[in-house]
Parts: structure tokens; sequence; C-alpha cells
């Protein structure tokens, strides 16, 4: 149920690179033969087809980019691939190819915007992330022992350390804090615990989603109604982070779970039932248990509360800013 903090973009080694890899897998390749296999479970990857996996007003991107990337950042661990469910395979691709689209976005969006970092910051930026790892050579060292291309990686974290720098510029005059905005953080309520029912959508066609709608309208009807919430999330509920607790996630913050599911449990008064909420992992319904504000002073926290606040309002811009950059683009990610 949390998200995770995208703005940042650390570069870690497997993040999926873009931009020099092949439209089409070259037959009987060690990358086609990779493709070939993971074909086998999910029959769209197939190198042979290389269907277009998502397009824009500007450019296309196919199965064979997506899984010449991956083939490409993760080395010995491709045969993990293959023991895989073919449903757990699919939602792994379907996740990677949204990273991959993403990031191509951004790169795409940097371009058009004209920025670039200078060569001498570029070396020195990536001379620290090296030294992270114990220096060039035993970064080299990691990378070899692990068969990942090395061009490969070192264009990865090119392009990350760029996309880190550009959401740094592009973003941080709508994250900064007024004193006047962080008191309003302040004051407002500081967690939240809920009971909450999850019916999971994805991977589902339309008509399926539309029956779990139905389902969950019902769920809603008898909550509502009086039902005991608890016995209803045990029964109902496909979130296992939480079912056999009768659903209970306890004094949570703001900017850990995803923001629907926030929206509906920090506005939603306390003891009522909320409306179905539907995010990427389906629809919810949720019963407000209770809310807690700040109990210290404020000039004790308040530094605190900035940079969580801000790293908040980080994640929001960010994907508001992915919103505008999918909508402009017309972008379009095929069901597969």
């Amino acid at each position: 149920m949390s998200k995770a903090i995208l703005f940042s973009l650390v570069v870690a080694l497997f993040i999926l690179s873009c931009g020099k890899n092949e439209t089409r897998l070259e037959k009987d390749s060690p990358a086609y033969n990779f493709a070939k296999k993971i074909a086998d479970k999910v029959p769209f990857f197939d190198p042979d087809a290389n269907n277009i996996i998502v397009t824009t007003r500007d450019y296309k991107i196919t199965t064979g980019e997506v899984l010449g990337s991956i083939y490409k950042t993760a080395g010995k661990r491709t045969s993990q691939f293959y023991n895989l469910d073919s449903t757990v395979l699919k939602e792994i691709l379907r996740n990677n190819t949204q990273q991959y689209a993403e990031k191509t976005l951004l790169l795409h969006a940097m371009k058009k915007d004209g920025f670039e970092i200078p060569p001498a910051k570029m070396d020195s930026l990536l001379e620290q992330q090296y030294r992270r790892h114990g220096g060039n050579d035993k970064f080299m060292e990691s990378v070899q022992r692990m068969g990942v291309d090395k061009e490969a990686v070192v264009q990865q974290m090119e392009e990350g350390l760029r996309i880190e720098n550009y959401l740094n510029e592009k973003l941080q005059e709508k994250v900064s804090l007024t004193d006047e905005k962080l008191l309003e953080a302040y004051n407002e309520d500081k967690t939240a615990s809920v009971r909450h029912i999850l019916l999971n959508t994805q991977g589902k066609s339309d008509a399926e989603k539309e029956k779990i709608r139905a389902q969950m309208e019902g769920i809603l009807e008898r909550a509502r109604a009086g039902e005991d919430f608890a016995a209803l999330a045990r029964e109902y509920s496909e979130d296992p982070g939480s079912k056999d607790n009768g659903g209970l996630y306890q004094d949570f913050a703001r900017g850990v779970m995803v923001k629907p599911f926030e929206e509906a449990a920090f506005s939603v008064p306390v003891g009522e039932v909320s409306d179905i909420v539907e995010t990427q992992f389906g629809y919810h319904i949720l019963k407000v248990e209770d809310r807690k504000k700040e109990d210290k002073p404020f000039e004790e926290v308040k530094d605190q509360l900035r940079a969580k606040t801000e790293q908040r309002n980080r994640n929001t811009v960010y994907f508001e800013f992915m919103d505008e950059l999918r909508e402009s683009a017309e972008y379009k990610m095929v069901e597969f």
C-alpha cells in the first residue's frame, strides 16, 4: 500500500536505462533468447513480434526495448525471471515498462527544455556515486561479478543524475514552504488510523472491473448498514498486509499511502465509512478509526516538520508533473 518516493530518483545499480537500445532484438542473441523465454509465459513480449507497448505523439516504445534494457541491467539475475509465475511476471513487466516509459518522458522533457549538466559537474557527480560503492575500481568489479553491461550501467547512472538535477531545478519552487504554510502543516492531523477493504483490479479488464466495483458497492452498503467492518475486511479484503488484522492500518503519517487513499483517510470524519476509493491497486473502502495531531510545540518540531513536509511536496509535485508530461505527450500504454 505504501508508495515509493520517486522524486529524488536515487541512482540505483539496476535502474532501467534507455536511449541506445535496439528497438528489435537481434535473433539468437543472448537478449533475444532471454526474451523468448519470457514470451513462453507472457506471449505479448515475443521478440519476433516486437509489439508496440507504449505510444506517444513523438515516439513509440517496443517490447524489445523494454526487455533489452532489463537484460542489460539484470546481468546474472535474468535466470530469476524464468521461475516466476506468469501472473507475477506479467506484473513485473508492466511495472518495468512504466518505469522505462517514465524515464523516457523525462529525458525528452529535458531535451526540449535544453537542460544539460556540464561535463566537469557530471564527472564529479559520478565520482560521488563511485565513492559510495568503495571507489571506481570496486564499483566496476561489482558490476563485472554481476554480469552487467558496464556501458549500460554508466549510461543509466548519468541519465539518473541528469534527471535528478533536472527535477530539482524544475520543481524546487513548488516544493519550498513559507513559515505560514509550515504552520498550517503543523495544525493538520499528523496521523490516521483506518480499517480498509481492498478488492484488487490489477491486470483486470474493464468488464472485470465493473463486476468488482459492483461487489464493492454491495460490501459498502453492508458496512454503512452497521455490519462489523473488521469482520467484512477479514472476509473480503485482498490486501495481505492488513486482511487478517481486520483491515487495520494504524497511526500512519501523511505521505506514506498512495494519494487517493491518504486523501480519504485524512478527510472522512472519524467513525464514518468512505465512498469507494480507486487506486492503482484496486477499489477500497475505509472506515476512519482515529486521527491525531502533533503534540509537541511548534518550535521544537519546526525543522523536522519542514523537511518532512517538503519531501511530501516533492512527491506530490513530481506525480503532478509526470501527469502533465503524459497528457502533453498523449501517452498510452497497451494492456497485455
